[in-house]
């Protein structure tokens, strides 16, 4: 009897040592650990600026460019020139071809920018869920109650691959400060305009067929 309650103590450590964790599992929680991840890339075009302006060639060239790039929603234009708000105004009305904007700073690019030029930068961020898909753990056994290591990959995924701007993915927007009363209160003039419904009486329900 000593000798089978030895063994079973044995055996007892044995399986508490192999589910003993030293530190915090990311994945013991119900937050998935395949979470959408967002990168950006610059691209950059010089454009010659003679006078401060560009050319009907160089504006030729910039909107072959844009069209190269494929450039749409979600992409940030720059235009590092400084002092230059003609060509900077330029530059804008090519990109309202695609329905683009300027935006104001320009990010840190390789490279000075050659003097009687701009350079243009576009920025494209891209969201993906790096690692997916992820089966590398077995989902049985598990005596930690950890997630599988594919949990999150499926909805996350499709998430990176919908999203319009995944800019959006890291931080909110900021409000318009035009603001029309009467779209805020649609919803619920629409609300209070309507009869309750139980002043009609209960309607007639039957499962049989006209």
């Amino acid at each position: 009897m000593r000798s089978n309650f030895g063994l079973l103590m044995v055996a007892t450590a044995a399986l508490a040592g192999c589910g003993y964790t030293p530190h915090d599992l990311p994945d013991r929680g119900v937050e998935a650990v395949n979470v959408p991840v967002v990168t950006r890339a610059d691209y950059v075009f010089d454009a010659a600026a003679s006078g401060g302006m560009l050319s009907p060639v160089e504006k030729g060239r910039l909107d072959s460019w844009f069209r190269g790039l494929d450039l749409g929603y979600g992409d940030s234009i720059y235009v590092d020139a400084p002092g230059a708000d003609a060509a900077r105004y330029d530059v804008a009305q090519v990109a309202g071809n695609y329905g683009m904007l300027v935006q104001p700073g320009a990010p840190v690019t390789a490279g000075a920018v050659a003097p009687g030029s701009v350079r243009v930068v576009v920025t494209r961020a891209r969201a993906e869920v790096p690692g997916c898909p992820n089966w590398r753990i077995p989902s049985q056994p598990n005596f930690q109650n950890r997630t599988t290591s594919n949990f999150g990959c499926g909805v996350n995924s499709a998430l990176a691959q919908q999203i319009a701007n995944p800019e959006d993915l890291l931080h909110g927007r900021e409000g318009t400060t035009v603001v029309d009363p009467r779209t805020g209160t649609k919803a619920v003039n629409y609300y209070r305009s309507q009869a309750p419904t139980g002043t009609k009486g209960l309607e007639q329900v039957t499962t049989k067929g006209n």
